[in-house]
């Protein structure tokens, strides 16, 4: 049996942070659908829309361009003030260093482990050991720093039998649960496609959740999930953002589509040949209408945290 880790990050039951929603002594389907319902009702009880903005999850079906809005969506904020951390957890995109223009890849925090298999940690890692932890806090050697930006990534699988990306999801989730940001600090987190980082619970201690939507029907269903669960997780800052809209018609049909699936957009996005060759050559888009359009978006989100 795979080790259980309570949602709410109670030890055991009944004890502080417990909730009594019996997930763990869930033991069978229909009594794990019942738990689940509980936790989805106690947080969206318990959330809040005007949360600062700290930590910042982007997600999204793969192809839709989520690391390039990431870069696009980093430059945004430090036009704003703000200093980012840009943490890459997407165990299979190579490429999302170069794109804000660094030559190597820091060392992935996978390595704080004695073996990619196992969870015991390696002497001399006590930082991640901490109940709170400042980007300070983490050695030069895992961060990459720019003009008011940081980068950090969790790993990624280079080859077979390495083993699954469960690791890696645990420390993603622990690191952005410990993590104490200061004023005009903000990370940003760039996600594995698809909706599993939600079943691990890695974006339970994140404040707001940007779903990237290309124009098609697998995009625009995925996005309906990743609002539903956002919402189970008591985080209501989810927002979509079009991507590679080719026209308003498109845009409105989009539009459309994912008010009935009650889908919040906060912007568009349309599609640049810039950015697109940008993309294929793995660097930043530069300067591009698709950079304003992020600026917009940006300066609305932030206008909404208040």
């Amino acid at each position: 049996m795979p080790e259980f880790h309570c949602p709410m990050g109670a030890e055991y039951y009944d004890d502080d942070n417990c909730i009594c929603c019996r997930m763990c002594l869930a033991n069978t389907e229909e009594e794990m659908v019942e738990a689940s319902k509980r936790i989805r009702e106690y947080l969206k009880s318990h959330a809040t829309n005007k949360s600062p903005i700290k930590k910042i999850t982007v997600c999204g079906k793969g192809g839709v361009g989520k690391s390039t809005v990431v870069n696009l969506i980093a430059d945004a904020l430090i036009r704003e003030g703000y200093s980012v951390l840009v943490l890459d957890t997407d165990e299979s995109n190579p490429g999302l260093y170069r794109m804000f223009g660094f030559k190597k890849q820091p060392k992935p925090l996978i390595r704080l482990l004695s073996r990619f298999s196992t969870g015991r940690a390696k002497p001399n890692t006590k930082w991640i050991t901490r109940d709170k932890i400042a980007i300070k806090d983490i050695p030069t050697e895992y961060i990459l720093y720019q003009n008011g930006l940081k980068f950090l990534m969790v790993g990624k699988i280079e080859d077979p039998f390495q083993g699954c990306a469960c690791t890696m999801a645990d420390i993603t989730r622990d690191l952005m649960g410990k993590l104490v940001l200061e004023d005009k600090e903000i990370v940003l987190v760039d996600m594995e496609a698809g909706v599993e980082s939600f079943g691990r619970g890695v974006e339970r201690n994140v404040d707001t959740v940007l779903m990237i939507v290309e124009p098609s029907f697998e995009s625009m269903a995925l996005a309906e999930k990743i609002s539903y669960m956002a919402q189970g997780m008591g985080i209501q800052r989810s927002r979509a953002i079009l991507n590679k809209v080719p026209s308003d018609n498109v845009r409105q049909k989009m539009t459309k589509e994912l008010n009935k699936k009650n889908v919040k957009i906060i912007g568009t996005v349309y599609y640049d040949p810039q950015v697109s060759e940008a993309g294929f050559e793995g660097r930043a888009p530069g300067e591009s209408k698709a950079k304003e359009d992020i600026q917009k978006i940006i300066k609305q989100l932030l206008s909404e945290a208040g």
